[in-house]
């Protein structure tokens, strides 16, 4: 079974770069057919998709975050890392890895708050 760990900051300044790492055991981030995406959660909103990083490396993000996400990936580590750039209070959330083969498995989540 695919176990997934959320890390990183639980508070970031606005305008800053919001940085998570995922940790992934049970596969390799480089199997084939496997897709590793970010979901978050804002406080009583629901779920956003927020990209996607397959297996091969490519990557599909949300239109409405393009210009500011990136994630990439460490496969020495089997990690891989959402980055949020110019971040504001409307990105406090919980957020969640999740990896994706057939069905989906989900890191536990973590909160990140922006906030000065």
């Amino acid at each position: 079974q695919v176990q997934l760990q959320e890390s990183g900051p639980g508070l970031v300044k606005p305008s800053q770069t919001l940085s998570l790492t995922c940790t992934v055991s049970g596969a390799s981030i480089t199997t084939n057919s496997y897709y590793w995406g970010w979901i978050r959660q804002p406080p009583g909103k629901g779920l956003e998709w927020m990209g996607v990083l397959a297996y091969t490396g490519s990557t599909s993000y949300s239109p409405s975050l393009k210009s500011r996400i990136s994630i990439s990936r460490d496969t020495s580590k089997n990690q891989f890392t959402l980055q949020l750039g110019s971040v504001t209070p409307e990105d406090t959330a919980v957020y969640y890895c999740t990896g994706a083969l057939g069905g989906t498995d989900w890191g536990q989540g973590t909160q990140v708050t922006v906030s000065s």
